[in-house]
């Protein structure tokens, strides 16, 4: 054993979780109060704009979001018309999802809006410092997940 003293506020695992949820209630409090929508719903329909068309299995594996949070999303999603659900041929048991056009046009105003809110808190860095500092984000998840060589 090391000596060391647990100190919360200093336990990276803690800081990471501190600064993204600090991050992700300001960028919620901005998308409900320009877009009416949260985040669980925003990340659906970035991950499906991103992907054309995408299961929402396939949204909680790259969002790291609960089933039941992604399934509210897409119904509340689906249930204003900015997402539709589509047969998947390979799998009937799930549907695809895709943007409507409302869905494609909110994407295009939140987007541009969603890099000026992340343009905000960045430009207080580097060029340098940004780019360490999602490589070292990209190796950690690399090094939880097993995938580091």
């Amino acid at each position: 054993m090391t000596g060391k003293t647990l100190r919360l506020d200093d336990f990276i695992p803690y800081r990471l979780s501190f600064t993204a949820a600090l991050l992700s209630d300001s960028i919620a409090q901005s998308y409900e109060r320009l877009f009416g929508i949260s985040i669980a719903e925003w990340r659906v329909i970035a991950w499906v704009a991103e992907r054309g068309t995408i299961t929402q299995q396939q949204i909680c594996a790259q969002s790291r979001m609960d089933k039941v949070t992604v399934s509210r999303a897409a119904i509340a999603l689906t249930e204003r018309g900015i997402v539709q659900r589509l047969p998947h041929a390979q799998d009937r048991r799930s549907h695809l999802l895709a943007l409507t056009e409302e869905g494609q046009r909110l994407h295009g105003a939140i987007a541009p809006r969603a890099l000026e809110l992340e343009g905000r808190v960045f430009s207080h860095f580097s060029a340098e410092e940004v780019e360490t500092f999602v490589a070292m984000l990209r190796r950690i998840d690399a090094i939880v997940l097993g995938d580091a060589g």
